[in-house]
């Protein structure tokens, strides 16, 4: 998975966090029955819980000690077309009737941007795509095409076939998961010169992409799945995520006594180590790891090659200018390692800048 705060404000470090597991056998050996209308009213309270708790205090976003930095971010133009995006959204609007708006168009500062979560219980808002006609989910399929890469929009599509797969590992619960489950949502009003963006959010699966003119920020955004390879049923042997794993690990691998005894922050992983996730907007989170200053050049090259494949999934041109802020801020960025250390271990590689 990946996070990287926020789509609101531009004024950010950038952060990406991936996590890799990849083993089937994680799944519960014993099915559970498929949803019934009491998990379905526990959903919707820990949904509202969640919220209450998550958007209690104003957003202002991830921090290192608790201040925000200013002026990282700057608001400019970056001579990458936007038009295609736009024209995507719009036309997916005018194909929604009027009680369909009401769901999934908010202002464009509104908490609905704060409102997603990769798990799978969330009671969302906006229109899914099961609720929508078969036009509709064309035209959001190409909205998702315009915003994103072909890799991005590929993986996309297969984290939402492999939760089908999850559906059918759960013995047929196709209330909990399901290919269609993903919402969207569209803030402020589809423009090539005022501040909007839309939301795709589901299990897995989160997309926040924000822009202004031509400029866009794609955070946080969320790619994962359990499984990462489909054993069985509709969509067996699809595998996801496997690159961006090997990667993570080949840098661990390339790095000396000294480096990975600063890099490797714990040597397992017993549970959920995630510190940035729903709802956890303004988290302090200070640098750890090993810094790219002490990596060797080609250790750098791969560090950069290991943020570009997620960075990768933003439409070519806009991945380009976010690469090169990747690049403009290299020496104040850290790699570091939780989990195992051997090959099929359960792990993640976090990277902070």
């Amino acid at each position: 998975m990946v996070e990287e705060f926020t789509p609101m404000k531009t004024n950010y470090s950038l952060l990406v966090w991936m996590a890799s597991c990849g083993v089937p056998g994680l799944l519960a050996q014993t099915p559970p029955p498929p949803a019934s209308a009491a998990w379905l009213e526990r959903a919707a309270r820990m949904s509202r819980e969640a919220e209450a708790k998550g958007l209690a205090e104003p957003f202002r976003g991830i921090t290192a000690a608790g201040a925000v930095e200013p002026g990282l971010f700057p608001v400019r133009a970056t001579g990458v077309a936007t038009e295609p995006v736009r024209a995507a959204a719009a036309a997916w609007l005018t194909l929604l009737s009027a009680e369909q708006r009401k769901t999934a168009v908010f202002p464009v500062g509104d908490d609905e941007w704060r409102k997603w979560m990769n798990q799978h219980f969330y009671r969302r808002q906006g229109v899914s795509f099961q609720a929508m006609s078969e036009a509709q989910r064309t035209a959001a399929f190409a909205l998702m095409k315009a915003a994103l890469s072909a890799k991005g929009l590929t993986l996309s599509q297969d984290i939402m076939k492999l939760n089908h797969t999850l559906g059918e590992l759960s013995g047929g619960d196709f209330v909990q998961y399901g290919e269609q489950l993903y919402w969207i949502t569209v803030m402020g009003e589809p423009s090539a010169t005022q501040p909007w963006g839309f939301q795709v959010d589901g299990h897995h699966l989160i997309l926040n992409y924000f822009v202004l003119g031509d400029q866009v920020v794609m955070s946080p955004a969320f790619y994962g799945s359990e499984p990462v390879v489909a054993p069985s049923g509709k969509y067996a042997g699809l595998a996801i995520l496997q690159k961006e794993q090997a990667m993570g690990f080949a840098l661990l691998e390339s790095l000396d006594a000294g480096q990975r005894a600063k890099a490797v922050l714990a040597t397992a992983k017993p549970g959920n180590n995630a510190l940035t996730e729903a709802f956890k907007d303004n988290v302090v989170l200070d640098y750890a790891g090993v810094r790219a200053t002490e990596l060797s050049a080609v250790q750098r090259a791969e560090l950069v090659a290991l943020i570009g494949v997620f960075v990768a999934n933003l439409d070519d041109g806009h991945a380009q200018v976010k690469m090169a802020e990747v690049r403009a801020k290299l020496d104040a960025t850290y790699f570091a390692w939780i989990g195992g250390t051997e090959a099929g271990g359960v792990f993640y590689p976090k990277i902070r800048s």
